[in-house]
């Protein structure tokens, strides 16, 4: 119990908080964002993704409440996403086990190219939705016509990649979703996320649980940071502008993947640096490619029926 009261549990406090509003703002970042959190910490890589799963599987579904409760989520589309992901995710844990003594070290390398891909992700949703917002689509009313085989294959990737990164129920699921489904609109596609990522967080972190088990010192601020951050979050979907939240998550990302896969801190910085200063150029260009100014201060997402934000 004394561990609790530890400045390191604090650390793990604050920075659960914070990553759990950017949760359940965005439906995205929670194991690309905590895990490699824990992991510069001090936290082993095993036991970091042990304890984000379960405390995401607890963390997830205060903000799926809320989206629930806002009738968001597309719940026929999340069941698909369910029975494709839950097994899989169940067999990420075993997988990790059976590694042994190997395991830091694979998984160090799997989060680090885990990150990469969600960073990419990222930028191909932005890209995406910047390109239907130019395009003149506003947040659809109609049904959205599913398509379960090829729904069924992204909820086992995703599932796996999270059974053993905790990496990929919030950012490349998303991404699928926008890819398979453009019509559907912003808070549906965090609401549907969110409702699907609970039973696969909660697989995966059952899995986690029977072959590694749980550290209570960092379990429990985990829940205790990240559960009040996501509700939060999730109440601020519907007015706070994602555009700049995201692009700000993809050079985190990218920086703490490049870290994870060895770069020396030189090239880490120089990447760092490129990224602040060469992006917003990049992303002008992006923006005037599709018919708009180079840069203003209004959203990057669908516009929802309540809102008046033009494309960033």
């Amino acid at each position: 119990m004394h561990d609790l009261f530890t400045i390191d549990a604090l650390d793990v406090l604050i920075v659960s908080f914070g990553i759990g509003i950017v949760v359940g703002l965005t439906g995205m970042g929670g194991g690309a964002l905590m895990t490699p959190a824990l992991i510069f910490l001090g936290i082993n890589p095993t036991a970091a993704v042990a304890n984000d799963l379960v405390a995401a599987s607890v963390n997830k579904s205060v903000g799926a409440a809320v989206h629930w409760r806002h009738g968001s989520p597309n719940i026929q589309l999340a069941l698909y996403l369910i029975l494709g992901s839950v097994p899989f995710a169940f067999v990420g844990g075993f997988i990790v086990h059976d590694l042994g003594s190997d395991a830091e070290d694979f998984l160090t390398y799997a989060i680090g190219g885990a990150l990469l891909l969600a960073a990419a992700s990222y930028t191909l949703r932005m890209y995406l939705q910047l390109r239907l917002v130019t395009g003149g689509n506003e947040a659809p009313s109609g049904e959205v016509v599913l398509r379960p085989v090829i729904t069924l294959a992204v909820g086992a990737l995703g599932g796996l990649l999270v059974g053993i990164t905790s990496v990929g129920s919030g950012s490349l699921i998303m991404v699928a979703l926008l890819l398979l489904y453009p019509t559907l609109s912003a808070v549906k596609l965090v609401g549907t996320d969110l409702v699907q990522a609970v039973p696969l967080v909660l697989s995966a972190a059952v899995s986690h649980w029977i072959n590694t088990g749980v550290d209570w010192a960092i379990l429990i601020p985990l829940i205790i940071g990240g559960s009040p951050g996501t509700f939060i979050g999730a109440r601020m979907a519907r007015w706070i502008s994602q555009s700049v939240i995201r692009r700000g998550i993809v050079i985190v990302l990218t920086l703490t993947g490049l870290k994870m896969l060895g770069v020396s801190p030189t090239w880490v910085g120089i990447v760092g640096a490129g990224m602040l200063l060469l992006g917003p150029l990049l992303w002008g260009f992006v923006r005037q490619t599709r018919g708009i100014p180079a840069f203003d201060n209004n959203s990057g997402a669908w516009r929802l029926p309540e809102s008046s934000d033009q494309a960033k």
